[in-house]
């Protein structure tokens, strides 16, 4: 069985895009991740999560934009999954969208695509890694087009390069269960966890995550059944991707709640393409006690 939303946790991604509605909380999330005092931010309910009874272009992540125009896409990562061409990929959607609107080439604004990753992307050991455009021929020169790509990552270990509260932040937001409720002595967090709380005791939003529960699962259903029913292997290859993609996201979610999982774990569990496989074991990290249970099994099914 999958999670309730009383089961969720910041960092799962309905949980997050669910809080990050509050306009308050996106102006603080940005603040802190940019070092930069924003007066006042706008939320995008429609292209960020949607509540509407047939749940059409469902997105998780969350669009914001604040007094200047400026373009922000903010979604929450656990699995590195080509986490560099899906930044590429966001960017090009923010322009299309305002471009099929009608905005000229030369009033594009600027965008930013934030991914927080509960992993460290790049390896480097860094709380925050900021992408920037370079003239490879000159690279003093300052090429600016106006897209900013910006990771940041729960596992950093350079505590004197950000402020504490992006530390605090980044710590809350990659908690799991049993250590989401410290006190993080903060009180952007404090803010947070009382918002993390109201969500799961409303029914109202309970209701929306069995409906979006139940799309995301008729989704892989159609998809799988499509690609058998008309042969076409792209469309049984997407149907297997998103089954592949939901069942990794539960077995790592049912194992978060044991203890936060290693970056190690995770890619193993990731390099699962087996459906059956992957059933099996998301039953299995439900029962388990430890890690090192799950990976004993995980040693016996030789994956």
């Amino acid at each position: 069985m999958g999670k309730t939303i009383k089961d969720l946790v910041f960092k799962d991604n309905f949980m997050f895009a669910a809080v990050m509605m509050d306009e308050d909380i996106a102006k603080g999330v940005l603040e802190r991740t940019l070092g930069i005092e924003i007066s006042r931010v706008e939320v995008s309910y429609e292209k960020s999560i949607v509540y509407n009874p047939e749940y059409k272009g469902v997105r998780l992540d969350v669009y914001v934009k604040d007094q200047q125009g400026t373009h922000f896409d903010v979604e929450m990562q656990v699995a590195n999954e080509e986490i560099k061409k899906r930044a590429r990929y966001y960017h090009s959607q923010i322009d299309m969208e305002l471009l099929l609107a009608g905005t000229d080439y030369a009033n594009l604004p600027n965008t930013y695509v934030i991914f927080i990753c509960d992993f460290d992307p790049l390896g480097l050991g860094k709380y925050k890694y900021t992408m920037k455009q370079i003239v490879a021929e000159d690279p003093s020169y300052k090429y600016d087009d106006g897209c900013r790509t910006v990771f940041l990552s729960t596992k950093g270990t350079n505590d004197d390069e950000v402020s504490e509260s992006l530390r605090n932040f980044l710590k809350f937001a990659g908690a799991d269960k049993e250590k989401a409720s410290d006190d993080y002595q903060d009180e952007f967090v404090s803010k947070l966890q009382k918002s993390v709380e109201k969500i799961r005791n409303s029914r109202e939003m309970g209701a929306s995550y069995m409906k979006l529960e139940e799309l995301l699962n008729d989704k892989f259903k159609a998809g799988k059944a499509e690609g058998l029913a008309e042969g076409h292997a792209e469309g049984l290859a997407e149907g297997r991707a998103e089954g592949e993609k939901a069942l990794v996201s539960l077995v790592i979610g049912h194992l978060s709640d044991i203890a936060p999982v290693s970056d190690n774990l995770e890619q193993r569990i990731s390099s699962i393409k087996d459906l059956d496989k992957l059933s099996q074991l998301c039953k299995t990290a439900t029962i388990v006690s430890s890690h090192e249970e799950f990976e004993a099994e995980l040693d016996k099914m030789n994956l």
